[in-house]
């Protein structure tokens, strides 16, 4: 049987999209509309396809990306997405050729990382992928969380307002990247992410149903921050049981944050809201007078980082104390691995190749869950999942890599 793995043509497109809807267990209807929908965002020279005797059986797309690191800088990532073997062609290495072949490409661009949402969490971390966030969604019984239904507004002299799709493609972005500057593990949208969140481009595969959008604008009219959701309509015994959706909600100050959930929460006939997923420390539940009306439905790993620079990768971000350790990094792919001093400190960092004796032994797997300050060190040396060479290497690497606030990545894509 001859597999054939390349970059896809525009005219596989199509036969493209229908593997990667067979994959994802999706109807085949639509199909070709929606090859013409998302043709504009998909670059066929970072879209693999495996295909045997012209049919395509398996999907691999990768995009750039910005993805923000612990300090606020900005790395280059390659983004990692559409990922489908079909269910006929599984366990002959399909995959792993089509990671092996992007991952290369995406470290000879320059990118630092690679970064993707896993469908399923055992895959990923045999190519050196870590998971680097969490994310959690709630479930808010209204009725029970304690909050005045009696407000009117925010108390600081801010204000919210409903708007429309064109408002927020307009005041959207600049929004977004004011979070992103100060939001370890997100990442950037570009004007096809507002347009499709808009309504503006509409897929056949997501029908459109227009949502609710809210801004929060300060005392003196900036606006720091953007709520859209949406409601269901439903009464019984002529009672209302409305129940309210998140699907964004993004926030430049806390301010903005309490303002759009006290909104939000105190719209009459809503009786539940059910969050999009969040930080796992998020200011829900704690905002609530009651806390326990806010009821955890799910919290899983979200996005997953692997380094490809690891120099480079450790010298973006910053450091609250002052330290030195050297790692002896492993890679399944052998694109970085290599023994590596890390001199830290709050003025900045270096990180340089040496010889020096390990203090820490690690996989890029772990060193990919350690990069965003969420998992700890200690923690994975305890599970035999690090090494720690030296006494105390592994209390360091907490002191020097964890951070106050945890980290966080908005978006699926």
């Amino acid at each position: 049987m001859s597999l054939d793995i390349r970059t896809i043509a525009d005219s596989d497109l199509t036969d493209w999209i229908r593997a990667v809807f067979t994959g994802f267990l999706r109807p085949q209807e639509g199909v070709e509309e929606e090859a013409e929908a998302r043709r504009a965002g998909i670059d066929p020279d970072r879209t693999r396809g495996a295909f045997d005797a012209g049919r395509c059986v398996g999907t691999f797309r990768s995009f750039s990306q910005e993805l923000t690191v612990v300090g606020g800088a900005a790395v280059p990532a390659d983004a990692v997405t559409n990922v489908t073997v079909s269910p006929t062609h599984r366990r002959r290495g399909l995959l792993s050729r089509m990671m092996a072949e992007d991952q290369a490409r995406a470290k000879e661009r320059g990118d630092v990382v690679s970064t993707l949402i896993a469908a399923e969490y055992p895959i990923y971390g045999r190519y050196g992928f870590g998971p680097a966030t969490w994310a959690s969604r709630w479930r808010i019984d209204v009725g029970r969380a304690g909050l005045d239904p009696r407000w009117s507004g925010p108390d600081d002299g801010g204000r919210v307002d409903l708007v429309d799709g064109t408002d927020v493609r307009k005041l959207g972005p600049e929004l977004h990247e004011r979070l992103r500057a100060r939001q370890h593990g997100a990442v950037d949208r570009d004007e096809r992410w507002w347009r499709i969140n808009t309504g503006d481009i509409r897929l056949p595969s997501a029908p459109w149903k227009e949502p609710f959008h809210v801004l929060y604008r300060s005392a003196d009219g900036r606006v720091d921050g953007l709520l859209t959701y949406s409601t269901d309509d439903h009464w019984t015994d002529k009672q209302p049981h409305c129940r309210a959706t998140v699907s964004d909600l993004v926030a430049a100050t806390p301010a903005a944050e309490r303002a759009l959930w006290h909104f939000l929460l105190s719209i009459d006939w809503i009786t539940e809201v059910t969050t999009n997923f969040r930080a796992p420390d998020d200011l829900l539940p704690l905002l609530l007078p009651d806390p326990r009306a806010a009821r955890t439905v799910e919290a899983a790993d979200w996005l997953w980082i692997r380094l490809l620079d690891v120099p480079r990768a450790l010298e973006a971000r910053t450091y609250p104390a002052t330290g030195s350790l050297v790692l002896d990094v492993h890679d399944p792919l052998g694109l970085a691995a290599g023994r590596f001093r890390l001199d830290a400190s709050p003025e900045g960092a270096t990180c340089t190749p040496t010889t020096a004796s390990a203090d820490l032994t690690l996989g890029m797997t772990e060193l990919g869950s350690l990069y965003l300050g969420d998992e700890s060190a200690v923690r994975l040396t305890a599970l035999g999942r690090v090494t720690e060479e030296r006494p105390g290497a592994a209390a360091l690497a907490d002191t020097l890599l964890r951070t106050p606030r945890r980290p966080w990545c908005p978006d699926v894509f």
